[in-house]
């Protein structure tokens, strides 16, 4: 559960820090306070047929808005879809689909620009896991960093999500295409962690050096975040967005594995400044990557009246829309109890249950590894079941993992059986909620609207985080580790109130009750209904 706090934030959603690592209005209405474009949530009754509907016995005589389609009034049945319409055979114009009259798209592994986009961000992430421990261990060993100036060196890469997060969202939705400003954010960022080993040779290097460079390259990663997240709209047609989230939601679980053994073997080979050298390295074979991606964007840039009312119209649309209030609550109340149990996870393991300390390292891998099977099992189960209901499932398991640890006692054997077990299961549960999560606002979101949703989103699931770190280790002072622990499971299970009480749970139909005697005429009401439907859904 260590990872639960930054697996929820998209794409570079953990590394700069639920997280985590991939609707239209019409286009004359311009947006404003008084006219949010959102997409249509289907009623049950009435729920398009778009693979996004959980309920069985949702009628299919009327058809509903899809997530991609354009609206030009309250009528969803006339809505006319546009080019990312959920049919697969009318995206034959996209690179990435087969131009034969299929019935479904080529599988994302075989799609050559979705490779090279997962890619780039496995790389990208997998260099910035190294730079985790190198520049810290630059800081400390060569420069003799104060205890304040660590605390500085920290905070820095989170500063520019919390000062730019909502305006970065802003920004990409007034770009007609995302991918230059994903390419130029890697390039900044790449040209930022070079100086650190030229400075360190030119003996220029300082404790403030670093931490520019840390601003910098937070700032590049906040940009990037919100041109990534409706970037990957373009990449992948609608029915397989959920497999394209899951894969990129694997890149952070893979990074989290193999990024610390990298990482040390670096330090001990080439001493740590040097070592930064291959999160510059990542930075720029994962621009390459993107600059080798063809499908072209078809982004229509969203009206801008200013960049206060634009950010306000963004949260405004995170609050009011059921759907994105329900994802938004959940991944604060997560993140907010998931870093108060993060900040006293290793005092609580080492002093408390007596875990050694090298098998830490182990136990923190395997929920990697649990992140990359929860990818894989999310991408074939949400084919079958919907996004919705393993959102919903998925939810409920949360609090495993600190329940467990909270109520952990015996031999060393057990517990650590105990704990590889759960951390291993809580590492998928993690990726498959933050799939979904990001597949769910992808298909809730109107294009225009994406980049500010997303980046609301990131700032409120990462504005809490350091409140909830505060709040735990300030609260283990008065009443102890364990309490705090179990408070701490309580308090992400009360993440399933948010999911369970909103649209995303199906409200299934009553079955009508059986007349005594049928009758060869409808009862009034029948017809009644009968006109008021024709009337409603009759052609004009």
């Amino acid at each position: 559960m260590t990872e639960t706090a930054t697996s929820l934030t998209e794409d570079r959603m953990p590394d700069r820090n639920l997280t985590n690592e991939n609707r239209a209005p019409h286009r004359n209405h311009a947006a404003s306070a008084h006219h949010i474009p959102q997409r249509h949530t289907p009623d049950p009754k009435h729920a398009a047929r778009d693979g996004t509907s959980d309920d069985p016995t949702a009628d299919s005589s009327h058809h509903h808005a899809t997530p991609d389609s354009a609206s030009s009034s309250n009528h969803p049945s006339h809505a006319a879809p546009d080019d990312t319409s959920n049919d697969p055979s009318t995206s034959s114009n996209h690179p990435n689909h087969d131009d034969r009259s299929s019935d479904a798209p080529i599988p994302l592994r075989k799609q050559r620009d979705y490779r090279f986009l997962w890619a780039a961000r496995t790389i990208s992430v997998t260099g910035s896991e190294v730079s985790k421990l190198a520049i810290p261990l630059t800081a400390v060993t060569l420069l003799a960093a104060s205890p304040s100036q660590m605390g500085l060196l920290t905070a820095a890469a989170s500063v520019p999500a919390l000062v730019f997060g909502l305006q970065s969202g802003a920004i990409a939705d007034r770009l007609p295409r995302h991918r230059p400003l994903m390419i130029a954010c890697e390039l900044v960022s790449c040209a930022a962690a070079a100086t650190v080993p030229l400075a360190w040779l030119l003996d220029l290097l300082s404790v403030a050096w670093l931490i520019t460079v840390a601003l910098v390259i937070g700032t590049a990663g906040v940009l990037f975040r919100a041109a990534n997240f409706p970037y990957v709209a373009a990449v992948a047609a609608p029915p397989q967005r959920t497999e394209a989230m899951a894969g990129l939601n694997a890149s952070y679980s893979v990074a989290s594995v193999s990024g610390p053994s990298l990482a040390g073997l670096l330090v001990q080979l080439f001493t740590a400044p040097l070592a930064v050298l291959a999160e510059a390295l990542s930075f720029l074979t994962s621009a390459l990557l993107l600059r080798a991606i063809r499908t072209p964007e078809k982004n229509e840039p969203a009206t801008s009246r200013g960049m206060w009312n634009d950010v306000m119209e963004g949260l405004r649309t995170s609050v009011t829309h059921p759907v994105l209030r329900a994802l938004l609550g959940a991944g604060v109340t997560i993140n907010f109890f998931a870093m108060a149990y993060t900040a006293i996870y290793m005092l609580y393991m080492v002093n408390t249950l007596n875990i050694p300390k090298p098998l830490l390292g182990a136990l923190i891998a395997l929920s990697g590894i649990g992140g990359m099977l929860g990818a894989w099992i999310t991408a074939r189960l949400s084919k079958r079941y919907g996004e919705n209901r393993i959102l919903l499932v998925s939810v409920l398991f949360f609090p495993i993992e600190i329940l467990a640890v909270g109520l952990l006692t015996g031999p060393l054997w057990w517990k650590l059986s105990l704990l590889a077990l759960t951390g291993t299961i809580t590492g998928g549960i993690v990726v498959a909620f933050a799939t979904c999560m990001g597949a769910i606002t992808l298909r809730e979101t109107s294009p225009e609207l994406r980049g500010r949703v997303n980046a609301t989103m990131t700032f409120a699931v990462q504005g809490v985080l350091a409140l909830g770190g505060i709040t735990g280790g300030i609260l283990a002072e008065f009443i102890g580790l364990r309490p705090v622990i179990l408070i701490c499971a309580a308090g992400i299970a009360l993440s399933a109130v948010w999911i369970w009480t909103s649209p995303l749970r199906p409200h299934r139909q009553p079955r009508p009750t059986r007349l005594a005697k049928p009758s060869s005429e409808p009862p009034p009401s029948q017809t009644m209904n009968s006109l008021i439907a024709c009337k409603r859904y009759a052609p004009r």
